[in-house]
């Protein structure tokens, strides 16, 4: 990566992470950054001028190396709610149902803790300047651990554990697959400037902890979602418990509103993993239909059409019951749907992103399965 040279006007310290800033001591609200090398002064057309905005701050900085930028960029993208909703769904549609539940079990705990570490050690992201962020949405929220880190190391290694004894492949591969999907979505954080090398080494190594100490009770907490009378009361009490007890901040972050999120979606398919297998058979298991290597023309086709058809529905459920939830809550609580303060209070954000995303999660594996079934998209 490139060095920078950031020039910036220094402010007095103030109040903990808000708008542009992500520490104690702030910056102005514009950096400019510019490389340092032998073409500073020179006129370069392939270079680009790039604006990031978000509540009247403005970072500029000159993309010298286009490969660089868009892979980190598309690095930090796995990290994300878009990562999330494409392919953890996907497992289970197109590969294997007991894969899918492992990912998504041990995804949900590991954001769980890396969320509330966040706001407990409270270690401020790195300053800017002397970085340059090319994000701007979670610079209100605070550096260690890098849930990022933590995310890419549990579902890229969780996946290869649920995997290298289902499916042949060679184990080097899967090794080696997992190794780089986390190691570009950790070399991301620090490109972007949204973490040190230690909140990312510090999200990965708790991340990998975890994941061991979960291993050995896979199969019993697997057997548990799918068995227990208990489990579908279990999974939307105790999520809801924790989300109305998270750690309380002195400011707003979007660290409570993005747990409540990962717990609802998990919450929901984990309800839906148990009522398939109590009460319906499952549409298609691993026996029925094998992804398997390499794809043939026409299993590729299936494979397609299940997910442009399931991400399809699950967006639709999303947008729907973001609208009802929003309206419902808007008239309990005398509010406009456009004041965004009042959608972050406790009473408000919780339910609303707790019942839509429990409603997407309970669509991916109940209702989406069932229309591929109805759609002879076996």
């Amino acid at each position: 990566m490139e060095r920078l040279r950031c020039a910036a006007r220094q402010l007095p310290a103030a109040a903990p992470p808000a708008g542009c800033g992500a520490a104690a001591a702030r910056s102005d609200c514009t950096v400019v950054a510019n490389a340092i090398g032998e073409e500073d002064n020179k006129q370069d057309n392939s270079k680009m001028m790039v604006t990031e905005k978000e509540k009247g701050c403005t970072q500029k900085y000159i993309v010298k190396n286009y490969f660089y930028y868009y892979l980190f960029k598309f690095s930090a993208a796995l990290g994300e709610e878009i990562f999330y909703i494409t392919f953890l769904p996907f497992t289970y549609w197109n590969i294997d149902h007991s894969v899918s539940r492992r990912m998504i079990v041990v995804w949900s705990i590991v954001m769980y803790i890396g969320q509330v570490s966040k706001d407990i050690l409270k270690w401020p992201r790195p300053l800017s300047p002397p970085v340059v962020k090319l994000e701007m949405r979670t610079t209100a929220e605070y550096g260690m651990p890098s849930t990022h880190a933590m995310a890419a190391t549990a579902i890229s290694f969780s996946f290869f554990i649920a995997t290298m004894n289902q499916y042949k492949y060679p184990f080097e591969l899967g090794l080696v697959a997992a190794f780089v999907f986390s190691t570009l979505v950790c070399l991301s954080r620090l490109y972007t400037g949204m973490h040190t090398v230690l909140d990312v080494i510090g999200g990965a190594l708790i991340s990998a902890v975890l994941l061991m100490l979960l291993y050995p009770a896979w199969d019993m907490i697997d057997h548990l979602l799918l068995t227990s009378p208990f489990c579908p009361l279990l999974s939307i009490v105790v999520p809801l418990v924790l989300c109305y007890n998270y750690p309380k901040l002195d400011y707003y972050s979007p660290t409570r509103g993005d747990t409540t999120t990962i717990l609802g979606a998990a919450a929901g398919a984990t309800v839906g993993f148990w009522l398939n297998n109590q009460y319906t058979a499952p549409a298609y298991t691993s026996k029925s239909f094998h992804l398997g290597f390499p794809l043939i023309p026409s299993k590729m086709v299936v494979v397609l059409a299940r997910f442009f058809v399931g991400i399809l529905v699950v967006l639709l459920t999303r947008w729907l019951m973001k609208s009802m939830v929003l309206g419902v809550l808007c008239c309990r609580y005398k509010f406009p749907i456009q004041d965004l303060e009042a959608r972050r209070r406790l009473e408000v954000e919780v339910p609303y992103k707790f019942i839509t995303y429990s409603s997407v999660g309970f669509t991916a594996t109940v209702i989406v399965p069932l229309l591929h079934e109805l759609l002879g998209l076996k």
